[in-house]
């Protein structure tokens, strides 16, 4: 949104529910005089302007004589709303027809059309949400998983907010204790025997973990692609199904009937995954099916997990060896049809027909799974496997808060960087003035996470993001 061109308090109008067939659509106002404004097309005016905050009134909404429809008003009375100003949020049937025209009205009526993210960024000017937790709203629509999902809510519920004020209060603490050295100074030996650098030390050490959570974040945020890879008739189509449940993919005894990929979201353990089911690899004169091994090859090398698939009831060849040996992403070996064989990975050594060894021939193996798509079994093992590798050394599994944005990792590791300077100074015996500057640098730097310093075009980045109701 357009930060200069903003007017506090303008009353303003969107459709904040998806325009679509539904049992309910939502129009949702805010600003000077909006309950006012919208009382001037209701059905009983009187009682919506006398409405106590926080309650719903029942009536229509009317276009001069004509009635639009029936509908349930909330009122939010300002300061106790989610803007900080007077809001309604009209509830209509969710025909898109309806939500429109009640949205059309409400423009007739003097209110102007939302900006994207205009509610949030009104929020946040008038105190009601921080920068962390208007960012965290964003997540939680965008989020893919219920762990990603969790992991944005923590956010809005302020749990980044309290860490950040919590290393704030260190900072200042020792900030205080500085100055007090400076306006009454003793006979220490050296600058670094003047205060305590032990709060310091502690900020340090939170700001790294907060600056390593980011990538583990960042992974449930933005999610992984995982790309299923085999010969034809391996089972790739059937995995695909198994693990959307639903019938998504033509499943066929006939080799080559994916000839295009196919990609869908799907839950890994938690970590949003980006899957998708290719062309089978074998050498064709069809053209058409050409493209499609060409594309899986090219899926392949941008992958984050390649699942490699093999017939457990035909075992590895040497087209198959030929794609593992020549394969730079993270692998992880699938035996297919463990139902038919009865057999388990775990028994099965990993060489050809002919016992050629592949041990120590595949660049980035991390390890196999048998599963079974007709039962579903083995799919756990599958889920925990990619999540591991995925996960590999990466920060994901913690009891503080995490970041969620990259904006945020980018101050963090500047404030990050001025408390290490400051420990430098101190030790290298710097004055105090030093010190405190990077101390004091570094509360600007955290001030830019939750929005205390903030410039307009940062802020207008931040909400230009969202969708035109939040």
């Amino acid at each position: 949104m357009n930060n200069s061109q903003y007017t506090p308090e303008e009353p303003i109008s969107s459709i904040a529910t998806a325009l679509a067939p539904a049992a309910l659509g939502i129009v949702r106002v805010s600003g000077k005089d909006c309950i006012t404004l919208v009382s001037r097309v209701f059905s009983s005016p009187k009682r919506l302007l006398e409405a106590a905050g926080n309650t719903i009134v029942y009536g229509w909404i009317k276009d001069g004589d004509a009635l639009v429809d029936e509908v349930m008003v909330a009122v939010y009375r300002a300061p106790k709303s989610f803007t900080g100003e007077d809001m309604c949020e009209i509830f209509c049937h969710g025909g898109p027809a309806v939500v429109t025209a009640v949205q059309t009205l409400m423009l007739k009526s003097g209110f102007r059309q939302a900006e994207r993210g205009e509610y949030t960024f009104r929020a946040y000017i008038n105190g009601k949400t921080d920068l962390t937790k208007a960012e965290a709203v964003k997540e939680i629509i965008d989020s893919h998983t219920d762990a990603s999902r969790g992991r944005a809510a923590g956010r809005l519920a302020g749990s980044l907010y309290e860490e950040i004020d919590s290393i704030k209060k260190l900072i200042i603490d020792t900030l205080a204790a500085i100055e007090v050295e400076i306006e009454y100074p003793e006979d220490e030996e050296t600058i670094a025997d003047a205060f305590d650098s032990s709060d310091i030390k502690a900020a340090r050490d939170r700001l790294q973990e907060l600056v390593d959570s980011w990538k583990g974040e960042k992974l449930y945020q933005d999610g992984a692609r995982v790309v299923l890879c085999g010969r034809t008739n391996a089972g790739k189509s059937s995995l695909f199904n198994a693990i959307l449940k639903e019938e998504r993919a033509i499943v066929s005894d006939i080799e080559g009937t994916t000839r295009d990929f196919l990609e869908s979201w799907a839950s890994f353990d938690g970590i949003p995954v980006r899957l998708f089911d290719t062309a089978g690899l074998r050498e064709t004169e069809d053209v058409i099916e050409a493209q499609g091994v060409e594309i899986t090859k090219n899926l392949s090398t941008d992958a984050d997990v390649v699942l490699y698939l093999v017939d457990s009831n035909t075992g590895l060849t040497e087209d198959d060896a030929l794609f593992l040996e020549n394969c730079k992403e993270p692998l992880l070996l699938v035996w297919t049809k463990s139902d038919v064989s009865g057999f388990m990975a775990c028994d099965k050594a990993l060489c050809l027909k002919n016992g050629e060894s592949l041990e120590g021939k595949i660049p980035e193996y991390r390890g196999q799974v048998s599963i079974s798509s007709k039962k579903g079994s083995g799919f756990d093992a599958l889920y925990k496997a990619v999540k591991s590798i995925l996960t590999s050394g990466l920060s994901t599994e913690r009891s503080q808060a995490g970041l969620g944005s990259e904006r945020q990792k980018e101050a963090v590791a500047e404030a990050l960087e001025c408390v290490e300077h400051a420990l430098v100074s101190a030790a290298d015996n710097y004055t105090l003035d030093a010190v405190v500057q990077d101390l004091e640098d570094c509360l600007d730097a955290l001030g830019v996470v939750t929005g205390d310093v903030t410039p307009d075009d940062v802020l207008g980045s931040i909400f230009a993001n969202f969708c035109v109701g939040k």
